[in-house]
């Protein structure tokens, strides 16, 4: 755990379905079972909507192809990554479920969604980021209603969710990290403004948060 981190505990409280924890940034959650023990397999949902704009003719939308990444560390160092153009790590603990040209949801259901099968990552991979970019480079001022969700694969709880904070000159964002601590593992809220098309831009802004 970061210095000045503070780790929510969500394995009580949560109906079952039900919303989960509202992360701030920086904020960290312990990936625990409510009975006790750790989680087997989680989602990472990403939801977007276009961000309406004024013209002549009253409001329009045009439509956001934002793309959903997840980069596998292991001891700060990028040893796989699964994003549309490649859905399944070479371990095939992650998959990514396919490329969404348009967004829409923004409202509760994931727009992309990269699933983690905790139990199969490797020892030796110790932090997974998740990040958005956009790859057409629209910035996110044309963007509302982002945020990613954290969910238990194997009942479909949601735990937590953080909410981006709209507009912004910048056409990504490292969204969360998924990380070992002890013998189980935790999410951490990032949301951190970046620039580039594609996870490989993004390198740079990711590698202060390891």
């Amino acid at each position: 755990m970061e210095r000045g981190q503070r780790v929510v505990d969500v394995s009580k409280g949560n109906a079952p379905g039900g919303p989960g924890v509202n992360l701030t940034k920086g904020q960290a959650i312990s990936l625990e079972k409510k009975g006790g023990g750790t989680l087997t397999a989680v989602r990472m949902g990403l939801g977007w909507q276009a961000a309406p704009r004024r013209g002549l003719f009253g409001s329009r939308t045009r439509e956001i192809d934002l793309d959903a990444s997840a980069v596998l560390f292991a001891d700060k160092q990028p040893v796989d990554v699964v994003f549309f153009r490649h859905l399944v790590s070479d371990d095939g603990s992650v998959r990514h479920t396919g490329d969404n040209l348009v967004g829409g949801a923004g409202q509760g259901g994931d727009d992309e969604a990269i699933l983690v099968d905790l139990q199969r990552v490797p020892v030796h991979i110790d932090q997974i980021v998740f990040t958005v970019n956009s790859f057409t480079g629209q910035t996110f001022q044309e963007v509302q209603n982002a945020f990613c969700r954290i969910v238990d694969e194997t009942n479909g709880e949601e735990l937590a969710r953080y909410t981006l904070d709209g507009g912004g000159q910048y056409t990504a964002q490292i969204m969360a990290k998924v990380h070992r601590a002890g013998s189980g593992w935790q999410m951490t809220a990032l949301g951190n403004s970046a620039n580039g098309r594609t996870f490989q831009d993004l390198m740079p802004s990711i590698l202060p948060h390891l």
